[in-house]
């Protein structure tokens, strides 16, 4: 039951880290996680090699820790296509984050819950999974059979809601204006 609950969870953190890349209107530094900038010969994420934090609510402010790679973070930023449009200064990279359009919400909306159908379909996956070890457990009885497949049900059901609980959440956050 351990195993279940550490992977279901981690199915969740997915989920949770997928909702934290989608852009809500409100400066949010972790929509650039998945920037990945070329320096220094290789392809690295934007979080080691700039520092990146809210100036304004609709603000974000990326320092790279070397000034020669402004230009590398800013073409990063710009081939993510975030529909951010970064200002430099020869320091900072400044990115103003643009109130959503209502057709952007709605979109957004859809996005978000494919995301967490998918979470969805991995719980249940791993569910399915369980089910068949029991099943094929010799050693098992039926009553203990029948009690591990509830157990697993019970389990199920618990991060079915969990993932409910954060996209009726995620939602709220996108479609608040």
């Amino acid at each position: 039951m351990s195993e279940i609950n550490q992977r279901m969870q981690k199915a969740i953190e997915s989920l949770s880290n997928n909702f934290a890349t989608v852009r809500t209107g409100r400066a949010n530094p972790d929509i650039l996680n998945r920037v990945v900038v070329d320096v220094y010969g290789a392809s690295l994420p934007i979080k080691q090699v700039a520092s990146m934090h809210v100036q304004d609510s609709n603000v974000i402010v990326v320092t790279p820790f070397d000034r020669g790679t402004l230009a590398d973070v800013e073409r990063a930023i710009v081939k993510a296509s975030l529909g951010l449009n970064p200002n430099n200064d020869g320091v900072n990279i400044r990115l103003v984050i643009p109130a959503l359009t209502e057709e952007r919400r709605l979109e957004l909306d859809k996005a978000v819950k494919k995301m967490a159908e998918e979470a969805r379909v991995a719980i249940r996956n791993i569910r399915r999974d369980q089910l068949e070890k029991v099943k094929k457990d010799e050693e098992l009885s039926e009553d203990a059979k029948k009690r591990l497949e509830n157990e697993v049900q019970v389990v199920t059901d618990k991060f079915i809601k969990e993932v409910e609980d954060l996209l009726k959440h995620k939602e709220k956050e996108i479609m608040e204006i």
